[in-house]
């Protein structure tokens, strides 16, 4: 890890805050790297903390935006191209050798769709920006491009997570939040999934294969701040990772998608067919922080992946719902398999329901009614919470998942009601009910700071964090996955 109480370079600014920064990967070396710093006022500045540099500040004057910005980063494979996310919901498309101009530019529309516009600079030379994005409404909170730099995931306030081919400027898909501004996201290392999180307490998967909400992960007391995945634990073993030995119909369209897509060395598909009943075997990690000062990590298994289709009764130790399911969130089906075991090193299924006698003698038989009577509940950090659901009150949001009663959908849709047309989204594919997707647990969920997190980085030797209090820590892996015991 980096040594945190010596630092390379340290600026003081007046009037305005750094808001968030990126460097550039690409043209980085031991003597220079570019780092692209944006600001609450709307400008944007690129520095070289190595060589100590201030080489030059774009928006200065406040001509094209005088908004916060929220995100940027360089457009992978690019040298001199930048992308600048602002609250106002508008994305500007910059290069470093162009100047910004002295007067407010002129754009003219390149291209129009559902909910987003993209305009081109008009000027007599080349000018920035040379794009304007307006992407939804309300604030643009952050956006990230997928691994191999073609398409471009957008999270706003309107609750809309909005993926784009970033070439062509089409929408490729969206989905939308339970409810309240999505505020991160990320892709995972393969660039298959998507994770998001937000005001919902919620973090949501979403497979951009088939443009559609594939879980859902609760277990965050107050907003989700940052997600991001762990490609260093997501890779189990180098093998083919679309290898498979199941139905060819179950995994056709991942199989076609796969071939041009996959990194074997990123991601890790095992191997399996229809009587197979070794433990699940996890595929992807990722981890998120919030402002409830909690770290927490999921895992994506098989089971939530790949459900088979149509599911059996004989077929339930996958984990996987179907119509004659309890609903997620209530243990599943006690069908005794092997099956309905995790590995050593999980103390616990990831993902509910799961089975109520792998978990005979823990604090799961607590739930023994629930199963009985099929009453969907929400997952929450550890099963003991549920005794404790009256005790929520000092939660700092009465709109929160931990406070809505899991008993009575009347609440539910209450709650929903105080958004706008939500008859149109909920219950649909953008966004589906809590019930209709699995629902998540978090392998761990620990207090880690004192104040509101903010950053979540995954490196190969360690993990780092920080929060509004001015702290970054570093936290070290341990030596070898199995030997986790938090």
């Amino acid at each position: 890890a980096a040594d945190l109480s010596k630092p390379i370079d340290k600026r003081i600014y007046k009037g305005t805050q750094p808001t968030c920064h990126d460097f550039n990967h690409l043209t980085a070396t031991a003597e220079s790297v570019s780092l692209l710093v944006g600001f609450s006022a709307g400008q944007v500045q690129l520095i070289d903390p190595i060589k100590k540099e201030t080489s030059k500040l774009f928006n200065e004057e406040r001509l094209i935006d005088k908004s916060r910005v929220t995100c940027v980063k360089w457009v992978p494979g690019s040298e001199s191209l930048f992308l600048v996310a602002h609250s106002s919901g508008n994305m500007y498309l910059y290069n470093v050798e162009h100047t910004c101009g002295t007067t407010a530019p002129h754009y003219q529309l390149l291209k129009q769709g559902e909910s987003f516009a993209v305009h081109t600079c008009k000027s007599k030379s080349t000018r920035n920006p040379l794009l304007k994005w307006t992407v939804g409404e309300g604030a643009l909170n952050e956006f990230a491009f997928s691994p191999d730099g073609k398409f471009l995931a957008c999270v706003s306030q309107d609750g809309f997570l909005r993926v784009f081919s970033f070439d062509s400027v089409e929408l490729h898909g969206t989905m939308k939040s339970y409810f309240g501004g999505l505020l991160c996201v990320c892709w995972s290392p393969d660039g298959k999934y998507i994770v998001t999180g937000g005001e919902d307490d919620l973090v949501t998967v979403w497979s951009f294969v088939d443009c559609r909400v594939i879980a859902r992960g609760h277990g965050h007391k107050s907003w989700v701040s940052v997600v991001a995945f762990d490609p260093y634990t997501t890779s189990v073993e180098e093998s083919d990772p679309m290898e498979f030995s199941g139905s060819d119909e179950d995994f056709q369209d991942l199989l076609h998608f796969g071939r041009d897509r996959a990194n074997s060395t990123q991601s890790r598909l095992s191997k399996r067919n229809s009587t197979d009943s070794r433990p699940v075997s996890v595929t992807y990690r990722f981890g998120s922080v919030g402002q409830d000062t909690q770290l927490c990590l999921w895992d994506l298994t098989e089971d939530i992946l790949f459900p088979h289709q149509p599911l059996s009764r004989a077929r339930t130790h996958t984990n996987v719902m179907n119509a004659t399911s309890p609903p997620a969130g209530s243990n599943g089906n006690s069908v005794t398999t092997p099956g309905n075991s995790v590995p050593p090193p999980l103390p616990r299924s990831n993902s509910l329901p799961h089975s109520a006698v792998s978990n005979a003698g823990s604090k799961s038989s607590v739930m023994d009614g629930a199963i009985a009577s099929g009453v969907s509940k929400f997952a929450t950090l550890s099963l003991h919470d549920r005794k404790e659901r009256h005790h929520e009150k000092d939660h700092k949001r009465n709109h929160s998942m931990g406070h809505i009663s899991s008993k009575s959908s009347d609440k539910l849709n209450l709650v929903t009601k105080t958004k706008t047309d939500p008859a149109k989204t909920l219950g649909t594919p953008l966004c589906p009910r809590m019930e209709d997707v699995p629902l998540l647990e978090p392998l761990i969920c620990k207090k880690i700071a004192h104040e509101r997190l903010t950053v979540l980085i995954f490196l190969e030797d360690c993990i780092v964090t920080a929060c509004q209090e001015g702290f970054i820590c570093t936290w070290g892996r341990p030596g070898k996955v199995v030997s986790f015991n938090p």
